[in-house]
């Protein structure tokens, strides 16, 4: 008789908020929340919720997963730094999960008729026209590396005839515009990351015994953080 192996899934990349629990790579029960800012405050709360939805505790899981970057810097920071608690506290194992592999796996599996033969490029928005992307083929197997690019009418200049890209993600949401006139560059507006995209993928890690060490484990946040001092109100006279 086979185990059933539950894990918690953790997505703190972008401004969706998600947890989700999946048994043997198949996504039993998630909850998004799609609203900026909500991620200290939340996030616990919906893996209390979650667990409750479901009738599990912390004694049925077999390890937690997180969403590990690129993305949101204050946003990764807090879904790591509360995997690793989770894992500290249930004695779990961690995996980590490439933010930009998880969505692509969660477009597979949603938008599959829309695919193809096409590659797929999963990004994240960074600020202005700069993205966190790379590009995947249709079997989730890396063509280029994760990178922070600008992005412009330009960009996918190096395909071949014939051949198809399809951007995806907060980041794509913004490039709409730009390809109306490339029949080779496709934008999927409205796709948001979710914890549920990356059952199969965090099943496999685990199967592998690709566990990541607690105690050491850190974001992936690819470029420095950079922070902002907000201007000051201008004084009226």
């Amino acid at each position: 008789m086979t185990s059933t192996h539950y894990i918690l899934q953790i997505e703190t990349a972008t401004q969706v908020c998600s947890v989700a629990l999946s048994a043997n790579g198949e996504t039993v029960a998630f909850i998004d929340l799609d609203e900026p800012n909500v991620h200290a405050s939340r996030l616990t709360l919906l893996v209390t919720e979650l667990l409750q939805k479901t009738g599990l505790s912390f004694g049925n899981l077999s390890a937690v997963a997180v969403s590990k970057g690129p993305g949101s810097y204050t946003g990764l920071r807090i879904g790591v730094s509360t995997a690793k608690g989770l894992c500290y506290a249930a004695d779990l194992p961690l995996i980590g999960i490439d933010t930009l592999e998880g969505m692509t796996a969660g477009f597979i599996a949603n938008y599959s008729p829309i695919a193809g033969n096409a590659k797929l490029c999963p990004m994240v928005d960074a600020r202005r026209m700069e993205v966190f992307t790379a590009v995947y083929d249709g079997q989730l197997q890396p063509i280029s590396s994760p990178a922070a690019a600008i992005i412009d009418a330009q960009s996918f200049g190096y395909l071949d005839a014939g051949q198809r890209i399809i951007l995806f993600g907060s980041g794509a949401d913004k490039l709409d515009a730009l390809f109306v006139a490339n029949e080779q560059v496709e934008v999927v507006a409205g796709f948001r990351n979710s914890a549920a995209h990356f059952s199969l993928p965090a099943y496999q890690a685990f199967l592998a015994e690709e566990f990541a060490d607690v105690a050491y484990f850190e974001p992936y946040y690819l470029k420095d953080f950079v922070a902002t001092t907000p201007k000051k109100a201008g004084r009226s006279s």
